[in-house]
């Protein structure tokens, strides 16, 4: 398929791009108008830009079916103050339940169960129920159409963060595995980063990856390992050498069982190198590889 988005109704341009831009972390925006109403809101259309300045982006676009704009923008438009609360999964259906288009005098705490707490230096309120609040100040819209669809980019500057101490570890650091973020798929999808779903990737921060394209032919050019493997392999800052002291049973057998068959040995090194990076061990897979 291939969509010239020129060609598209608005609502078509939103349904392929929320699907395919995904997940997308959601904003959780509590705001106050002049007269102190207060709304909160759920956006998707949102993260993280700078951070120093630490600056934060969401964008409540207007609406696809009446290009009417939305409480929010209307509320920092008048008072140029935020709260954004982090969701997580154990709040995600009272979010879901704020984002119905109440009438503005109507408060969304009250009408999703949230409990309102009072910032410290911004006048909306914080959710109680939201493991990070952060107070922001808001420095910039930026509008990018007139259309239905069209997005309000809500430049943010935090100014002040509330992080619930169950979420650190015993070194008062952010354990990821305890956050369990929800983020926005297309349609009515979500998903939940949990302890099953989470990986660790090593980035190439201070030393550079000598990259797949330095890899030896035989490896790049396998029919076994996955492009991820090629990717873990290539992420080393130097190939590796045959380290003596290395053994492995599982690779003996492969050598002694395939000595005859080089072509056969390769396929079965690959096999189990791939089946070791699978397991995050990049030294051993190498080790194997040079084996061959």
């Amino acid at each position: 398929m291939i969509l010239d988005l020129k060609n598209l109704n608005p609502a078509e341009k939103q349904y392929y791009l929320q699907h395919v831009v995904a997940p997308r972390p959601i904003c959780f925006a509590s705001t106050v108008d002049k007269a102190g109403n207060v709304n909160l809101s759920p956006f998707s259309f949102f993260n993280l830009f700078s951070s120093n300045p630490p600056i934060l982006v969401f964008s409540p676009s207007r609406r696809v079916r009446d290009n009417t704009t939305k409480h929010t923008l209307q509320n920092v438009l008048e008072v140029p103050e935020v709260v954004i609360n982090i969701v997580t999964y154990e709040m995600v259906q009272q979010v879901s339940l704020a984002s119905c288009e109440f009438p503005k005098e109507m408060n969304e705490f009250t009408k999703a169960g949230f409990t309102s707490v009072p910032a410290t230096l911004v006048k909306p309120p914080m959710v109680k129920e939201s493991k990070v609040n952060m107070e922001c100040n808001v420095i910039e819209v930026k509008a990018l159409g007139t259309g239905g669809g069209a997005g309000n980019l809500v430049i943010c500057e935090v100014v002040r963060m509330h992080i619930d101490d169950t979420l650190l570890d015993e070194n008062k650091k952010l354990d990821q595995r305890k956050i369990h973020h929800v983020a926005r798929l297309g349609g009515d999808w979500y998903c939940v980063v949990n302890e099953q779903n989470l990986f660790e990737v090593e980035k190439p921060n201070t030393r550079l990856g000598i990259g797949v394209d330095a890899l030896p032919e035989s490896i790049r050019a396998s029919t076994i390992l996955t492009g991820n493997d090629l990717g873990r392999l290539g992420n080393v800052h130097e190939i590796p050498v045959i380290d003596p002291s290395f053994e492995d049973e599982h690779l003996k057998q492969i050598i002694q069982y395939y000595t005859l068959n080089p072509e056969d040995m390769e396929k079965e090194l690959h096999r189990y190198a791939h089946r070791l990076l699978s397991n995050g061990k990049t030294t051993e897979a190498w080790q194997v590889l040079l084996a061959g």
